[in-house]
C-alpha cells in the first residue's frame, strides 16, 4: 500500500510540506509506504480542454502533471496540499490538479483522498473545500481528521509552534492507514466495488 502527498506550495520545504512531511511519518509508522511528490516552482499552464488527453495517456502539455500521473498508477491514496493565495489554492497548485484529474483521473477513480491547506492566518477552509471537489466527482472516499487539515504559520518552523495543527495530521494520517488496511482486508475477502452502469449525461442546454 503506497500514499502519495503532493506538494503544491513552490516552496519545496515550506509550511505545505512541514505539514505533508507529518503525515508521511505517522504512515511508515503505520507500515504504509509514502512519498511526497513536489509540483515545483516553475509555470504550470492550465487545461486548455483540448481533449488529446483522450487519446493520449496522459496530458498534451509533458510537465509536472504526467510524472505524477505515471506515478498514480501505483498509489492507492493521495494527501493534495495546497498553501492559500488569496483564500483559494495557489495558482500553480489549481492548473495541477485540472489537468491532473481531466487526463490521470481514471488511475486516482476508487482511490482514497485527503486535502490539506497552509496558511498564515485565514483562508483554509476555502482551499480544503476547493481540493475536496475534486475527490467527491471522482468517486474518491475521502478521509478525515478531528478538524479541518490545516496548519498555520507564516514558515515552517512557526507550523512547529502550531501544536494542534500537527495533531490534525496525525490523525489524519491513523485514518488514512486504517481505511487503507480495510479496504486491503475487504480484497482479500473478496470484496469488491461493483459499477453501476454506463455515465448517464444531462446537459442544461439542449
Amino acid at each position: 500500500m503506497k500514499v502519495l502527498l503532493i506538494n503544491g506550495s513552490p516552496n519545496v520545504k515550506g509550511c505545505t510540506n512541514r505539514a505533508l512531511r507529518e503525515i508521511k511519518d505517522e504512515l511508515i509508522k503505520e507500515g504504509i509506504d509514502a512519498e511526497i511528490f513536489w509540483i515545483g516552482n516553475k509555470p504550470i499552464g492550465g487545461c486548455m480542454a483540448c481533449g488529446q488527453c483522450r487519446n493520449n495517456d496522459g496530458c498534451i502539455i509533458n510537465d509536472k502533471v504526467n510524472e505524477f500521473v505515471e506515478l498514480a498508477k501505483g498509489c492507492d491514496a493521495f494527501v493534495f496540499g495546497s498553501p492559500v493565495y488569496y483564500a483559494g489554492c495557489a495558482g500553480n497548485m489549481k492548473s495541477f490538479l485540472d489537468r491532473a484529474f481531466y487526463s490521470g483521473g481514471k488511475y486516482l477513480r476508487g482511490k482514497l483522498g485527503a486535502a490539506v491547506a497552509s496558511s498564515r492566518r485565514g483562508g483554509s477552509t476555502s482551499v480544503f473545500d476547493e481540493i475536496n471537489k475534486f475527490f467527491t466527482i471522482s468517486e474518491m472516499p475521502v478521509v478525515s481528521s478531528c478538524y479541518w487539515n490545516e496548519v498555520h504559520g507564516s514558515n515552517a518552523e512557526q507550523v512547529e509552534q502550531d501544536q494542534e495543527g500537527l495533531y490534525t495530521m496525525k490523525v489524519l494520517a491513523r485514518n488514512m492507514a486504517y481505511l487503507l488496511k480495510c479496504i486491503d482486508a475487504g480484497k482479500k475477502a473478496g470484496i469488491e466495488k461493483e459499477d453501476v452502469g454506463p455515465r448517464v449525461w444531462t446537459n442544461f442546454v439542449r
